[in-house]
């Protein structure tokens, strides 16, 4: 069988806003498939979920250095289509997710490892075939299908690392969570705390989406629409009256402001994200922070060690990632990111690659 030389890719060429919608992301037929290195695996790549990151990222609007042009994306699933001759933990036909910092395997990031991030400083997923080395995959869990693993990259990894990464403060059965909006790092928090045993507290901006968190296991939901200070009303519903555990902080000034509201002594506040808050919100003062008595955790995603876990996890749960209704190919990709963008997704959305895999005839 021969390997593959070119891959059809969607590539980020430019982070700017001077062009409207998502224009600086271009499909091109034939992007180089780099030759397999000893070390290394090439993957037909089945899946791919976008992030808020992926967005904003041709958009100018990414706070992290970039190292453009760049395949776009970070998440995927696949399928092993081959491995290099020291290659021992995969072999052909192995199911895979991707690992967002292709260097962090294990402990916490270091600056130097900024430089393999897939879609941003690496090459991404948003393309048939890559190679990536074999420490830059972890075996996907067996009760998923492609596009369900395919979501695990960004999102579920960050909600694992916020309630387990700081080892002594770990999520526990009993304790309470708070989760924010119904994005992809909420959306997983929510079903690890369900699965541990945990009380969760959600907030929503809309009944119809209160309902379906309802339906996810969320015990409490509040519309910060309709209670501008759910902080305080988190708290008040909080056994014992004394705040939650963990809070997972997916937005910005206004959110942690309501946040350290909600927390109780000695709790965490993981911040995962830069939402934004509302229009002219302040930024909560140092005095706030040190009343609430609490850690602020800044999260940036999570390793391989992570990855390996929580994917054991959800193999011995049977957690099923949320994926929003509407699926997207690769070739309208960026029909998907706008669909995000203008935020009519609930769960993870999801860009199917089509395609046989090398050697097979399709359909």
């Amino acid at each position: 069988m021969s390997l593959p030389k070119t891959t059809p890719a969607w590539i980020i060429e430019a982070s700017n806003g001077d062009k409207p919608g998502f224009e600086n992301v271009k499909f091109v037929k034939e992007h180089p498939v780099p030759e397999l290195g000893e070390n290394d695996c090439l993957v037909q790549i089945q899946a791919v979920s976008l992030n808020y990151r992926d967005l904003v990222i041709p958009k100018g609007q990414y706070p992290l250095p970039l190292n453009l042009p760049c395949v776009a994306c970070s998440d995927g699933a696949g399928r092993i289509l081959a491995v290099g001759s020291k290659v021992t933990s995969f072999e052909e036909g192995d199911k895979v997710v991707t690992l967002f910092t292709q260097q962090h395997q294990h402990g916490e990031p270091t600056p130097d490892m900024f430089g393999s991030t897939l879609g941003g400083t690496a090459h991404g997923t948003l393309r048939q075939y890559a190679v990536f080395p074999a420490s830059g995959l972890a075996r996907a869990p067996s009760n998923l299908s492609p596009t369900e693993a395919g979501t695990l990259t960004c999102a579920p990894l960050t909600a694992w690392n916020a309630l387990y990464g700081l080892v002594s403060k770990a999520l526990k059965p009993g304790d309470t969570i708070l989760t924010q909006g119904t994005g992809g790092v909420s959306l997983a928090a929510i079903q690890f705390a369900k699965a541990a045993g945990a009380t969760v507290i959600a907030t929503t901006s809309s009944e119809e989406k209160g309902k379906r968190l309802e339906k996810m296991g969320a015990d409490i939901v509040i519309n910060y629409k309709k209670d501008s200070s759910w902080g305080e009303t988190a708290k008040r519903l909080s056994p014992g009256k004394t705040g939650v555990d963990h809070i997972v902080e997916v937005g910005g000034p206004g959110t942690m402001a309501q946040s350290l509201k909600a927390i109780k002594l000695g709790g965490v506040i993981s911040v995962i994200g830069f939402l934004g808050g509302p229009p002219g919100e302040k930024e909560p003062s140092t005095l706030e922070a040190l009343s609430a008595g609490c850690i602020i955790r800044g999260i940036l995603i999570g390793s391989k060690e992570q990855l390996v876990a929580m994917n054991r996890a959800i193999d011995a749960n049977n957690i099923h990632p949320v994926v929003d209704e509407k699926i997207f190919n690769l070739e309208n990709a960026l029909e998907g990111f706008e669909y995000q963008w203008q935020q009519k997704n609930f769960g993870k959305v999801v860009i199917q690659l089509e395609g046989p895999v090398l050697g097979e005839k399709e359909g």
